[in-house]
């Protein structure tokens, strides 16, 4: 039964996590290309520019790995509940 707690807390917690490295990350990317723009291009869209930026963003393996959130402190305790329990 506690396992189970650990699990569901851990769970919330990385949750919390994730959502809050995912925006700010999110926010550096945006003001990434907010200045790329002001820096560089200064002509036309630069909602659009930002906006089509955002959406290379979205599909990009730096999003991706920010899901190693959850699996890296998971395998670290699954090893840990292994290596106790069975070693």
């Amino acid at each position: 039964m506690a396992l189970v707690r650990l699990v569901v807390v851990g769970f919330i917690v990385l949750t919390v996590v994730y959502v809050c490295l995912s925006l700010y990350s999110r926010s550096v990317r945006r003001e990434k290309l907010e200045r790329e723009f002001d820096e560089e291009i200064r002509e036309g869209d630069r909602d659009g520019f930002v906006r089509e930026g955002l959406r290379d963003y979205d599909q990009s393996l730096r999003r991706k790995l920010i899901l190693g959130v959850y699996v890296v402190p998971m395998l670290a305790i699954a090893a840990t509940v292994y290596v106790v329990n069975f070693m």
